[in-house]
C-alpha cells in the first residue's frame, strides 16, 4: 500500500504516488540548480513544468488516476536529464537554431504571434507547411479579391487556430522536441531578440514604422471582429440554452403527465389504447420519446453552456458516448414500434352477409329509417371523440365499446321481386386473415317488417379490437316499381353509388319520394322542376351546393359533397 499526495503542477492538480513525487521533486530541483543564475531561468522552469504537466495529462486516462513512478520515469526520459545539456551562453554560439525539424516529430498548427501582420495565421502556416509566409499571404489576398474565400478562410483560421503563447507551443509549432534543451534555447532566443532590437532600434526605427502602423491597424480591426464574433457567439449560446431547456422542460412535463394519466386511469384517456397497435406500454413509449428527442436538445443546452462558460467542466467521453448509445437505441426502438404501428393498417378485409328482407309480398313501398340507440346517445356516459368518427361508450353491463357512425346505405335494383340487404363489414389488419377477423367482430343489426326497414346508424365492436378503420357498407336491393322514402335521420348516410335522376343535393334526397326504375335509377316523384336557365348557390346547415349551368351548350357543373360533377346533354 503506497501513500499518495496531491500536487499543483503548472496550475493542474495531480494525484501522485509518494515515491514518484519524491523522484519528480528531486528532478525539478536539479533542473532549478542547473539554471541558477541563467538569464530567463524563471520562464524556463515554468515552461518545463508546463510541459511535464502536459505529458502527465496525456498519460492519464481519468482525473482520478494516480501518477506512478512509471509515468515519472517516462516523462524524465522524454525531457532529458539536466546534466545532459550545456546551460551556458556558449551553447548558442556553437549551435544554430535554424534547420529542418528533427525527424519523427509531428508539427502542430498554431498562429505565430511573434511574426504576425494581422493574426499570425500565415506565419503559423509557414512553420506547418514549410512555405514562405510571403507566398501564403499572396495566396490569401488573391483568393479574397477574386472569390472572397480567402477572407472567410483567414477569419475561420484566426478563430479556430490557437496562438503559440507558451514556449512548449512554439516548439510544437516548429516541430522541435519539447525538452529541457530546446525550452532553454527558445527562452534565451527571446531574450537575445529583445537585446538585438534594443541595440538596433535606431536603425530599424524607420523600417519598422510602416509595419508597426499596419500591424496596429489590423490588430484593432481584428479586435473589433473578434468582439463582434464573441457577441454573436454569446447570443447563439443563450439561444441554444433557451431552446434546449424549454424543450427538455416541455418533454418532462408532457411525458410525466401522460404517465400519471395512464397510471391513475383518468376517464376519457382511452385514446392511446385505441390507436396503440403495438401493445407497448405508455411508459416505454414515453421513455423512448424522451431519449430520442431529449438527448439532442440536451447537447444543444450543453453546447450553449460551453459557449457562455469558458471553464465549464467537460462531461467526459464515457458520458457522451453513453448518451449517444441511448439515443441510438431509442431511435431503433421507436422505428420498430413505428413500423409495427403502420403494419396494423397494411391489409383490408371484409365480412359480407346477404339476406332477404322479411317484407310483405304485396308491399310496393319501402320506408328506410336510420335509427340510433338511446343508450349511446346518453351523454352521461363517459366518452370522447376519436378518429374516423369513433367514440368510446358503455353498454348495459357497463363494459366499454367502440362506437362509430361510419355507415353508408346504397339503394339498387333487385334482379327479381324479392327485396334483399347486403351487409359488408370492413376493417384493417396486419394480414388479410387478421383484417377479416376484425371485420367479423363488428356488431351491426337491422329490422324489417311491414312498417319498413330500420337500419342502425352506428356500429360497435369490443375495445380490444382497437381502431382499425371499421366501417359498414349497406346495399338495399328493391324490385323495380318500388317507392322508396327516407326518414330525416338518413340524411348524410346515403352512399355515392346510389343512382338517381334528379339534380338535387344528395343529402336532400330524404325530402322526396323515389321510384325504382327498370334501369336501376331512382326516379324522383315530387322533386321541383329544374330551372335550366339558371344555376344556384346554396349554403345552409346541410353544406354547400353550387350549381352552374350553361343552357346554350347544355353543360351543367355541380359541386357538392360528392366532388365536382360535369354533365353535358
Amino acid at each position: 500500500m503506497n501513500k499518495t499526495v496531491n500536487i499543483n503542477l503548472a496550475n493542474v492538480l495531480f494525484h501522485i504516488d509518494e515515491k514518484a513525487f519524491q523522484k519528480l521533486q528531486r528532478y525539478l530541483e536539479a533542473i532549478k540548480r542547473s539554471f541558477a543564475g541563467t538569464m530567463g531561468s524563471e520562464e524556463i522552469i515554468a515552461d518545463i513544468e508546463a510541459r511535464i504537466a502536459e505529458l502527465f495529462q496525456e498519460k492519464m486516462e481519468s482525473d482520478r488516476q494516480v501518477v506512478t513512478l512509471k509515468e515519472v520515469e517516462e516523462v524524465i526520459t522524454i525531457m532529458g536529464q539536466p546534466e545532459d545539456y550545456m546551460v551556458d551562453d556558449d551553447l548558442f554560439e556553437d549551435k544554430t537554431t535554424d534547420g529542418p525539424a528533427p525527424s519523427g516529430r509531428v508539427k502542430k498548427l498554431y498562429r505565430d504571434i511573434d511574426n504576425k501582420y494581422i493574426g499570425g495565421v500565415c506565419a503559423g502556416l509557414e512553420h506547418y507547411l514549410g512555405f514562405d509566409a510571403l507566398w501564403i499571404r499572396l495566396i490569401f489576398i488573391i483568393l479574397a479579391l477574386f472569390t472572397g474565400f480567402g477572407l472567410i478562410a483567414y477569419i475561420l483560421l484566426w478563430i479556430l487556430v490557437p496562438e503559440a503563447a507558451t514556449t512548449a507551443q512554439k516548439l510544437d509549432m516548429t516541430g522541435k522536441p519539447v525538452n529541457i534543451s530546446n525550452i532553454e534555447r527558445k527562452v534565451k532566443e527571446g531574450f537575445d531578440d529583445v537585446a538585438d532590437k534594443v541595440k538596433s532600434v535606431d536603425y530599424e526605427k524607420v523600417g519598422n514604422k510602416v509595419k508597426s502602423g499596419t500591424t496596429s491597424f489590423f490588430e484593432t480591426l481584428g479586435d473589433i471582429i473578434m468582439f463582434l464574433l464573441k457577441v454573436v457567439g454569446k447570443f447563439v449560446g443563450i439561444l441554444l440554452i433557451i431552446i434546449g431547456a424549454a424543450t427538455l422542460i416541455g418533454l418532462f412535463i408532457g411525458l410525466f403527465t401522460v404517465g400519471i394519466v395512464d397510471i391513475i386511469h383518468i376517464p376519457g384517456f382511452d385514446f392511446y389504447e385505441l390507436i396503440n397497435y403495438t401493445d407497448a406500454p405508455v411508459w416505454l413509449v414515453s421513455l423512448l420519446t424522451l431519449l430520442a428527442v431529449g438527448i439532442p436538445f440536451f447537447f444543444l443546452l450543453y453546447l450553449g453552456l460551453k459557449i457562455l462558460v469558458n471553464n465549464l467542466k467537460s462531461m467526459g467521453a464515457i458520458a457522451k458516448f453513453s448518451l449517444l448509445g441511448l439515443w441510438f437505441l431509442s431511435i431503433i426502438g421507436l422505428t420498430v414500434l413505428g413500423v409495427k404501428q403502420a403494419a396494423a393498417h397494411a391489409y383490408s378485409g371484409s365480412d359480407t352477409l346477404m339476406e332477404n328482407l322479411a317484407l310483405p309480398q304485396s308491399m310496393d313501398s319501402l320506408n328506410i329509417k336510420l335509427v340510433s340507440n338511446e343508450l349511446y346517445e346518453d351523454y352521461d356516459n363517459i366518452r370522447f371523440n376519436g378518429v374516423n368518427g369513433i367514440s368510446v361508450v358503455y353498454d348495459e353491463a357497463g363494459d366499454k365499446l367502440l362506437y362509430s357512425d361510419d355507415i353508408r346505405v346504397d339503394i339498387k335494383k333487385s334482379e327479381d321481386s324479392i327485396s334483399r340487404i347486403r351487409i359488408r363489414k370492413d376493417a384493417n389488419g396486419v394480414s388479410f386473415a387478421d383484417a377479416r377477423n376484425r371485420a367479423s367482430k363488428i356488431n351491426y343489426s337491422y329490422e324489417a317488417d311491414s312498417t319498413g326497414l330500420r337500419l342502425n346508424d352506428h356500429l360497435t365492436t369490443a375495445m380490444e379490437n382497437k381502431i382499425r378503420d371499421q366501417e359498414v357498407r349497406l346495399t338495399v336491393y328493391v324490385p323495380a316499381g318500388t317507392l322508396v322514402t327516407f326518414n330525416d335521420n338518413a340524411r348524410g348516410y346515403i352512399g355515392r353509388t346510389t343512382r338517381y335522376d334528379a339534380d338535387v343535393y344528395r343529402r336532400r334526397m330524404v325530402q322526396y319520394s323515389w321510384l325504382m326504375g327498370e334501369d336501376g335509377k331512382l326516379l324522383c316523384q315530387d322533386c321541383p322542376e329544374e330551372e335550366d336557365s339558371e344555376g344556384h348557390i346554396i349554403i345552409d346547415k346541410d353544406g354547400i351546393d353550387i350549381d352552374i349551368r350553361d343552357t346554350d351548350d347544355g353543360v351543367i357543373m355541380k359541386i357538392d359533397e360528392d366532388g365536382v360533377q360535369i354533365k353535358k346533354d
